[in-house]
């Protein structure tokens, strides 16, 4: 019988199928922060349990971590509780860690592919909802909560529904200027929210086929941010390409036999999925957020849209307006703009780096912009200097912060002020997400780039 890619996946990983029930699924990689794990940790000493496979699990605090400054002790002392609770907890338990400072240590959803940590064909959780990043490799990755958590610590394993399945087709080619990052906000604004609730997305068609892995990985990112369980793209030499050589990837013989299966992965031609959708790269321009969902979404040359007809909807859509103090019919073009972040796990990468230094180079960061440029990891920091975008940034009057979760959501110093706007290529624009009541709007790094230095929203074909 043919398969998808998720039910290739799936499959191999069922342990047991509950008679009207979840699936009980094995799970070959769990990555842990400082955010959702205490109460994991404090369920199994409570319970007199030890972590079933620590060999399985990695842990890197990044939400809580200050971007400056790392070397000193953390100043706020929730968050620093957060952390070195994490660090005691790995220590008891036997688990690696990649602690503040540690040369591996970053985001987990940008340390985890980069170390071969991530691989095709597995199955992949971490308490944090954007976990959906790694399906990017062709793996079945989706964020969990805290009692499931626990529940991976102390048996390896979990209890899911199996989701349905749809296939999201991007054919042709993307236009020059349009990003990952635009192309995932095109969708969520098509889709809506809630459009992909109740599946596990699988990408397809010439324009994903296109994107290098790290470009991947930031539109798996935001398939949560349209109500799926998590996104995916079918492994191929781009990805195999990326991986091979990594710390923790197969070597040798081992390389050779894992290919070889991953291979088979993808989703046979005659596969049948319960939902298809197919888009159109010609349509996608630069994006923005006009709202406080990553739905609210229009491409640059567009207009805010007028609220819907629809009472609740209408209340919505003016309380989200009133919020942002934009209006029906206006052009974002020309508004002026507070701040600028660079990072997060959708676009903390060395592609993300490379974008935003290409556009400013030559140019100067504008006078009135706070810019917060932030790595997604360690290893970010070092092909950052390697290639010498420092010095580029540096030189238009841009610095680099230390890595880390850092202003994409007010979880650590990284606060947006209340009223002022900050362009971001983080993944949600939610009321008080960058810090209470700022105000966020979503886009690439290169809108960002040309925000940054222009001091207000700019096209950056233009």
């Amino acid at each position: 019988m043919a398969k998808t890619l998720f039910d290739k996946i799936w499959d191999a990983h069922t342990v047991s199928d509950i008679p009207g029930g979840p699936t009980q699924l094995y799970i070959d990689r769990h990555y842990c922060h400082e955010v959702t794990s205490p109460q994991a940790f404090a369920g199994l000493k409570s319970r007199g349990l030890k972590v079933f496979r620590p060999e399985r699990t990695i842990c890197s605090p990044d939400h809580n971590i200050p971007t400056l400054n790392q070397e000193a002790p953390i100043a706020d002392p929730v968050s620093r509780n957060q952390v070195e609770t994490l660090a005691s907890n790995a220590a008891e338990f036997g688990l690696t860690i990649f602690g503040i400072g540690h040369e591996k240590n970053g985001i987990i959803h940008v340390m985890g592919p980069e170390n071969g940590l991530t691989l095709p064909g597995a199955t992949i959780v971490c308490g944090d909802s954007h976990t959906s990043t790694h399906g990017a490799v062709g793996a079945i990755a989706f964020g969990i909560g805290t009692s499931e958590v626990e529940m991976v610590l102390a048996t390896q394993c979990i209890l899911q529904p199996r989701p349905k399945t749809m296939r999201i087709t991007v054919d042709g080619t993307l236009a020059p200027g349009v990003t990952a990052k635009d192309i995932a906000l095109y969708l969520i604004a098509k889709m809506t929210t809630g459009g992909a609730t109740g599946y596990f997305v699988e990408y397809a068609g010439e324009a994903i086929r296109a994107l290098n892995m790290e470009q991947r990985m930031t539109l798996c990112n935001l398939s949560i941010e349209m109500g799926a369980r998590g996104g995916l793209i079918a492994p191929d030499d781009t990805t195999f390409a990326y991986l091979k050589g990594r710390e923790y990837a197969p070597e040798g013989e081992e390389w050779d036999k894992a290919v070889s299966y991953w291979r088979t992965l993808p989703s046979d031609d005659d596969a049948v999925f319960d939902r298809e959708v197919t888009f159109n790269a010609a349509d996608i321009e630069p994006r923005l957020t006009f709202g406080t969902n990553p739905g609210m979404g229009i491409g640059i040359s567009e207009t805010v849209p007028a609220a819907p007809a629809d009472p609740a909807a209408r209340a919505s859509f003016e309380k989200a307006l009133d919020y942002m103090g934009f209006k029906s019919g206006q052009s974002l073009v020309g508004t002026p703009v507070d701040y600028v972040f660079l990072g997060s796990c959708t676009n903390g990468r060395i592609e993300d780096f490379r974008a935003f230094a290409d556009y400013v180079k030559g140019k100067k960061k504008a006078p009135g912009v706070t810019a917060w440029l932030v790595p997604g990891s360690w290893a970010v920091v070092r092909q950052i200097k390697a290639e010498g975008i420092d010095r580029i940034l540096e030189k238009a009057g841009f610095e680099l912060r230390q890595p880390g979760c850092s202003a994409c959501l007010a979880m650590n110093d990284d606060k947006v002020p209340p009223g002022k706007l900050a362009v971001s290529t983080s993944n949600r624009n939610f009321e008080g997400r960058q810090g209470p009541g700022a105000r966020t709007v979503l886009a690439g790094p290169l809108v960002a780039a040309a925000a940054a230095v222009t001091g207000v929203i700019t096209d950056p074909r233009k």
